[in-house]
Order: structure tokens, then sequence, then C-alpha cells
């Protein structure tokens, strides 16, 4: 099972999002994602979201907390566990990423881009509840969600 991160940084009423639409083979082609990315060897889950941050969009980060795990059954692309956060960030001026466009989105509106399913389903939890989560994601081989489980922080 592949270990990630995810992260929902706000500023001014906005999340920094990614269209990913730069990289060939991506699994998450033209689909609007949070910034992150793979642990890698020797790397806390915290210290990879502040690296995948600055090197995808030049963010330093701060308010960063764990609001979520998220369990991805992927059939196609293999399983994934990833550590959900959301973070502040004053960093404005956004560079070029080789994975996609960067975009400051009104966190009203993300919900009208192209996003993944199961995304549908934690983001409005990011909004709305404080306790971290944990939430299992039941993909098909085409990607389309199945279903999805979730466990409340007083529930796991």
């Amino acid at each position: 099972m592949r270990l990630t991160t995810l992260c929902y940084i706000e500023k001014d009423g906005c999340w920094l999002m990614m269209h990913r639409v730069k990289k060939n083979q991506d699994e998450n082609a033209g689909k609007w994602i949070g910034i992150g990315g793979h642990l890698e060897e020797n790397e806390s889950p915290e210290e990879c979201i502040r690296r995948e941050a600055r090197e995808e969009a030049g963010a330093e980060l701060f308010d960063l907390k764990l609001r979520g795990i998220l369990t991805f059954i992927l059939p196609a692309w293999g399983n994934e566990l990833t550590f959900l956060y959301t973070a502040r960030t004053a960093t404005a001026r956004l560079p070029e990423c080789e994975e996609g466009v960067l975009e400051w989105v009104p966190i009203d509106t993300v919900s009208d881009l192209p996003l993944w399913e199961g995304d549908r389903v934690f983001l409005p939890l990011l909004r709305y509840q404080e306790e971290v989560f944990s939430l299992k994601l039941i993909y098909d081989e085409e990607g389309n969600l199945l279903n999805s489980v979730m466990v409340s922080g007083e529930q796991a």
C-alpha cells in the first residue's frame, strides 16, 4: 500500500488546487486535487506534506492540522493510505508546477470542479467537522466510486 499526503491549503477564503493536466500516464488526469505526494524513506507525514507544498507550490505552511486518514481501494492503480491535512499559507505567488496548473479557488466553488467522487465525500468534512476522521473509499477498475465507509474520531 502506498503512503501519501494530501493538503488543502487555505488563503483568503480559497483553497489551493492543482488541475492535473501536465503529466503523461497520470491517474489524476483532468481532475482538480489538493497539494500532496508520496512519503519518502524515513519521512514523517508532516515532513512529507511540508516538502510537497514547497516543491509543488513554493508554499510554507502554518496551522497544519491532520484532519483525516483516507484509505483508497484502487484496483487499477494500487491501494493507498493518505494522511489528509489542512493548512494556511501567506504565499500568494504561485510557481509553474510540472504536475499541473495551480490556482486559488474559492472554497464555495471547489465542488463545481471535476473532482474524484471520493473527494466529494471528504471535502465537506474539512469545512464542517473538527475531529479527525477515517474514511475508506472503494473504487472499481474504471475509477468509479463504489462505496465509502467513515469512522469519526470518537467512533474509531
